[in-house]
């Protein structure tokens, strides 16, 4: 890896990592930032609001904060080489 992971990523390659047992550094397969990005959809899904209901803010901002954490570490991962 050319630069250092953030933490919640460097948990997530090293979850991994200790799963393969492997021997050797190798980069993580793009199928686990896939994984990562399924389980943001399905976990917290991008919201929209229609109608009139008012959501409530820190509850969706919450989400929406949740959501960008799990994107930006699949993100990280994909660009580890």
């Amino acid at each position: 890896m050319t630069e250092p992971l953030s933490p919640a990523a460097q948990a997530v390659y090293d979850a991994w990592y200790e799963a393969i047992d492997a021997y050797s550094e190798q980069d993580p397969p793009p199928q686990l930032a896939a994984a990562l990005r399924a389980a943001a959809d399905q976990v917290v899904p991008e919201e929209t609001w229609l109608g009139t209901e008012e959501p409530c803010y820190a509850y969706y901002r919450q989400r929406c904060n949740t959501r960008r954490q799990l994107l930006a570490i699949a993100a990280e991962l994909e660009g580890t080489k």
